[in-house]
C-alpha cells in the first residue's frame, strides 16, 4: 500500500537524508546552545543594572546579535561560503552547513537567554551579593540554575527553527530532507517524495518539542 501511495520513494535514500537532517540539527543545536548562551550572558551582564554594566560591551554584543538576526538565512549561507570553505574544506554536504546553522541560530537564542536571565528574581541576586559571592558564583550558582527551565524552552524553540534552516540549506546542496525534497522530489515532479520528506520533518519537530517540554517540566519541578 505504501509503495502505491509513494511509488518514487526509495527507503534507503530517505533514511540517509533523515540521518543527515538529524546530524545537522543535533550538532547545530549543541553549538547554538553554547554560543547563544555566551552571547546572552554578555547581553545581560553588560546591560543596565547588570553585574558588569558596560555600555560599550553591551552595544557591541547587541549590534552583532541584531545584525546576524536580521540577515535572512539563505543569504547568510551565501555570505559565509568563504568562511565555510576555509573551515570545513567544502561548501557542500551536512558538515558544511553547520557554521551557517550555528551562526544563524546563536543570535536568536541569545535574545531568548537574555529574556530568561532577566526573569530571575533580583532579590536572589542581591542576597548572593550580600553574602560576598563572586561574579562567577552568581552566574553559575544563581543565574543559570534559576533560569534553566526557560533556557531549555528557549533552545527547544531554537532547535525547531534550526530544523527549518536545515531544509533551506538543503536547497543549495547541504544534504538532508530539504535537499532530498527539492532535488529528488520537486525538480523531478515526484511530489510523493516531497510529501514524505515533509512528514518526516514534522515528526522530527514533534520529537524535539516533546523532549524539550519534558526536560523543562522536570527542571521546573526541582
Amino acid at each position: 500500500m505504501l509503495e502505491e501511495l509513494f511509488p518514487n520513494v526509495k527507503m534507503e535514500d530517505m533514511i540517509e537524508a533523515t540521518n543527515e537532517t538529524l546530524y545537522m540539527t543535533t550538532v547545530s543545536v549543541a553549538g547554538t546552545f553554547i554560543l547563544g548562551l555566551l552571547l546572552g550572558l554578555l547581553l545581560y551582564l553588560s546591560g543596565p543594572g547588570g553585574l558588569w554594566d558596560n555600555k560599550l560591551l553591551n552595544w557591541i554584543t547587541a549590534t552583532v546579535v541584531n545584525v546576524f538576526r536580521a540577515i535572512p538565512f539563505i543569504i547568510l549561507i551565501l555570505l559565509l561560503f568563504p568562511f565555510t570553505d576555509f573551515l570545513m574544506g567544502t561548501i557542500r554536504g551536512p558538515g558544511a552547513a553547520l557554521p551557517a546553522l550555528i551562526i544563524g541560530g546563536a543570535p536568536f537564542y541569545a535574545r531568548l537567554v537574555e529574556i530568561a536571565l532577566k526573569e530571575v528574581d533580583k532579590g536572589v541576586i542581591e542576597a548572593a551579593k550580600s553574602m560576598g559571592a563572586k561574579y562567577r558564583t552568581i552566574i553559575f550558582k544563581v543565574l543559570l540554575p534559576e533560569s534553566m527551565p526557560a533556557l531549555v524552552s528557549g533552545i527547544t524553540v531554537t532547535a525547531i527553527a534550526l530544523i527549518s534552516y536545515t531544509a533551506v540549506a538543503g536547497v543549495i546542496g547541504a544534504g538532508g530532507l530539504g535537499d532530498f525534497a527539492y532535488f529528488y522530489g520537486f525538480q523531478r515532479r515526484d511530489f510523493d517524495v516531497v510529501a514524505v520528506c515533509t512528514i518526516l520533518i514534522v515528526i522530527i519537530v514533534f520529537i524535539f518539542q516533546f523532549i524539550g517540554d519534558y526536560v523543562s517540566r522536570r527542571l521546573d519541578k526541582r
